[in-house]
């Protein structure tokens, strides 16, 4: 596939959107990579890092291992991804902390838009679809509801699981990889560890994501190839059922204490925005759920009219 530099551009802007969307526990960067027509180049990608790459690197050498690896194309995303998270993370933490509403209602609006996309890609519907769909959804409401656990201990072993069970729910659209960390009870634990420098444990959770991602994209590649109009509503399923966790309006039911001794809301119950107490900013936040919803049917038409 033969690419210009402005290409690559637009790949590394396809990187920070991801990026942005996995910092806020709630919404899938796999969700952004779908809609943003990368999705399958992605699986195809990582799933081809393995050990036939490591005889080319050593029988043909680095140019020839590169081209295999894809590699202008994974360096392009994962920089917009590390400048997105280290650029972005405190800007959205922030809107998150102070205007939780408007972001919730932007980000409803831009999945919403996506589960109209990814369903339009579906060629055939039948029975068996729509109790796929029905499924997928319910088990992505289920996860949403779930109390999140709470640990301040963790073993090696659980904290290598945690990375891989995170890193294959941050490539399926629909499921946030951070929020599956904070259910794990992982995300402050490895918060921590990030803070006080923690080699050890920081290494121990990426070999647990590097061995998530190299063995599912590989599960996922195969659907794709298989059973693709399958595997799209059951995707199309998990991000309905996750649009409860991306809510603008909720009730908190519990609190917890965060590592900064601050009280955060624990478990959440969605709520009708007439219900709910203080100001429901009703105007904006349908302003910007139409703005996140438009944002996504202009990507479709740039796309089409780019094939």
């Amino acid at each position: 596939m033969s690419r210009t530099v402005k290409d690559y551009m637009v790949i590394m802007l396809k990187g920070i959107a991801m990026g942005a969307a996995d910092v806020v526990p709630g919404v899938s960067g796999g969700t952004i990579a779908f809609i943003s027509g990368i999705y399958e180049e992605l699986l195809g990608t990582i799933s081809n890092i393995n050990l036939k790459l490591l005889k080319t690197l050593k029988g043909e050498g680095v140019k020839a291992a590169w081209k295999q690896a894809n590699g202008n194309f994974l360096a392009a995303l994962l920089t917009g991804v590390f400048v997105s998270i280290v650029s972005l993370a405190k800007i959205i933490s922030w809107l998150l902390t102070n205007h939780p509403i408007l972001v919730w209602s932007f980000f409803f609006g831009l999945v919403l838009a996506s589960v109209i996309y990814i369903a339009k890609q579906v060629t055939q519907w039948n029975v068996l679809s729509g109790v796929l769909l029905i499924v997928g959804a319910i088990v992505a409401y289920y996860i949403t509801t779930l109390n999140p656990l709470v640990s301040e201990h963790s073993s090696m072993s659980f904290m290598f699981l945690a990375g891989a069970i995170a890193i294959c729910a941050m490539i399926l659209p629909g499921i946030s990889g951070s929020f599956i960390l904070v259910l794990l009870g992982a995300y402050k634990p490895i918060l921590a560890a990030v803070n006080n420098r923690d080699l050890t444990t920081i290494t121990v959770v990426a070999l647990g994501a590097v061995v998530g991602l190299l063995s599912f994209s590989r599960v996922l590649k195969y659907l794709f190839a298989n059973y693709k109009n399958y595997t799209l509503v059951v995707l199309t399923g998990f991000i309905i059922g996750s649009l409860n966790k991306i809510w603008p309006w909720k009730k908190v039911l519990t609190y917890r204490t965060n590592s900064h001794g601050e009280q955060v809301p624990l478990n959440e119950l969605s709520i009708s925005p007439f219900s709910f107490e203080g100001d429901p900013q009703l105007m904006y936040s349908v302003l910007l759920a139409i703005i996140g919803f438009g944002l996504i049917l202009l990507l479709e038409k740039l796309a089409v009219e780019k094939q």
